[in-house]
């Protein structure tokens, strides 16, 4: 007996009980995942604390704590996140897994490969957000009004943003993903992408704006690469719409 579940074939029936079996099978596979992420996050756990604190900038001092309990679950939340991170791709298969079977084969290989390359973006949106976007919005959150505050970093709020902001940044990325999805499924087409082209700069301006990341370099950084990806997008979405809808024409020709 297979440990992991069968994923369903387009237009095969099942029961209801049989469906709450598989979402069930895989709502497990994603805990252990997580589970098993955390044990390799929690060991080494000073190590991501360590790498949190490096975009500190050099003149502020470790976040401080307050009360006895502070150390101990501010370590199992950064834990927790680092886990739902490095589990986030096996999350993302288990849940087009799961949905697979409500679309035709031929979209779903192009959606396994979509899932594939949403795992890539978001390492990609969280190296951007430690590396290009924290270090400013650090130094300017920390440094404004210093001479009127004394200001202290603490370890809860200080680590709580860093993880809000690079998940944040991490999902920003997966924009091309979203588009492409909606061009497969002909919900939209590459055309209406490119006629609202004014729309969809604005939306992704709005999107960077709200980016946690608060300062002028910060937020003009996360604004330019969010209008990029947008653009690559249509790029994409003009380059693969033509071949996805001259496939299901080869198949037919192919069956006559």
């Amino acid at each position: 007996m297979s440990l992991l579940p069968r994923r369903l074939r387009h237009g095969e029936e099942a029961t209801l009980v049989e469906h709450l079996g598989e979402l069930r099978a895989r709502l497990v596979i994603c805990l252990i995942t997580i589970t098993a992420a955390f044990a390799v996050t929690y060991a080494f756990h000073g190590h991501l604390l360590n790498w949190l604190n490096r975009p500190l900038p050099a003149s502020k001092q470790p976040p401080i704590t307050f009360g006895v309990l502070e150390p101990f679950t501010v370590s199992i939340m950064v834990s927790f996140y680092a886990a739902c991170l490095i589990a986030l791709p096996i999350v993302f298969w288990q849940v087009w897994a799961f949905l697979a079977p409500a679309f035709e084969e031929r979209y779903q290989r192009s959606m396994s490969v979509l899932v594939l390359f949403a795992a890539a973006l978001a390492i990609g949106g969280i190296a951007f957000g430690y590396w290009i976007v924290l270090p400013p919005a650090l130094h300017f959150l920390t440094n404004y009004d210093s001479e009127h505050f004394d200001i202290l970093i603490r370890a809860r709020d200080y680590y709580g943003f860093t993880s809000l902001l690079l998940l944040a940044v991490a999902l920003a990325f997966e924009v091309p993903v979203f588009v492409l999805g909606l061009v497969r499924l002909r919900i939209v087409s590459a055309a209406n992408l490119r006629h609202g082209w004014r729309v969809g700069i604005f939306a992704m301006t709005v999107l960077g704006v709200l980016l946690p990341g608060v300062d002028p370099v910060s937020t003009a950084l996360s604004v330019l690469v969010l209008v990029t990806l947008y653009g690559l997008s249509i790029g994409l979405a003009s380059f693969f719409e033509p071949r996805w809808r001259s496939s299901p024409a080869r198949e037919a020709a192919t069956d006559v």
